[in-house]
């Protein structure tokens, strides 16, 4: 990548990422650990939707589905969670938003 002088900022896309590599703020210097699927680690391979202590830990306070950048989970496994959710909450064992 050649050096940029003025002009236009880098775009998004050819920033360097953090990831596996040291993030220098300050003097401070710490490593991100490239998160990994749990899924793909434990080879399952299909997420059943009445497994619900399964399915609680990828559900925010308010009964969101958490996103994959803040879960770790592959594509793959996470429109399979995002469908197991959604049967869960039709069937009532997964609130649909959190009480008041």
């Amino acid at each position: 990548m050649a050096e940029q002088r003025g002009g236009r900022p880098i775009a998004a896309s050819q920033r360097p990422t953090g990831t596996d590599k040291a993030i220098a703020t300050g003097r401070k210097q710490f490593f991100r650990r490239r998160k990994v699927c749990r899924f793909c680690v434990e080879k399952i391979d299909d997420i059943n939707y009445k497994d619900v202590r399964m399915l609680t830990p990828f559900i925010s306070e308010k009964g969101k589905i958490m996103p994959r950048r803040i879960t770790g989970v592959c594509a793959a496994h996470q429109r399979m969670l995002a469908e197991a959710v959604k049967q869960a909450r039709n069937i009532a064992l997964l609130p649909f938003a959190a009480s008041a």
